[in-house]
């Protein structure tokens, strides 16, 4: 019997509390797991939009939050953050313009735009508490 050399499609889910440690060990974890896909031409970029999401997710939600990290097959990975803020930031409403040279807020969801191969959020509405709020997405791409 041959082993097969394609892996199955792969998630994995990590709730973070409110904490100020948490995006970090969120990004940690991203390393490790692109890591073990064989994804590390991945990380640079990864890293930086799944910081960016993680720290907004923490600094604008009063919550918990949860990173999930997603196979999205051809060398892709989507990258999701959930928290209980239910408003959506601008770049992912309608786009955004390049902030202002001396902004001291918005270059971080601006990044995310530039950087990522593609974007999206939707409004997570639930019947119980803790259910509501928003998910944010981002994929990015090994260059080939």
């Amino acid at each position: 019997m041959v082993a097969s050399t394609v892996s199955p499609p792969w998630t994995y889910t990590l709730q973070l509390p409110q904490d100020p440690r948490a995006p970090g060990v969120a990004r940690a974890t991203l390393r490790n797991v692109l890591r073990v896909h064989g994804m590390h031409e991945l990380t640079e970029v990864a890293e930086l939009l799944a910081s960016e999401l993680v720290t907004n997710a923490y600094l604008y939600s009063s919550g918990p939050y949860s990173l999930r990290l997603r196979d999205a097959g051809r060398g892709r990975v989507r990258l999701s953050v959930w928290d209980t803020d239910p408003r959506i930031p601008a770049p992912f409403r309608w786009g955004m313009p390049p902030p202002e040279e001396l902004a001291e807020r918005g270059r971080g969801l601006y990044l995310v735009t530039l950087y990522a191969e593609c974007w999206g959020a939707y409004p997570m509405r639930g019947g119980l508490p803790g259910q509501g709020g928003k998910l944010l997405w981002v994929e990015c791409a090994a260059k080939v």
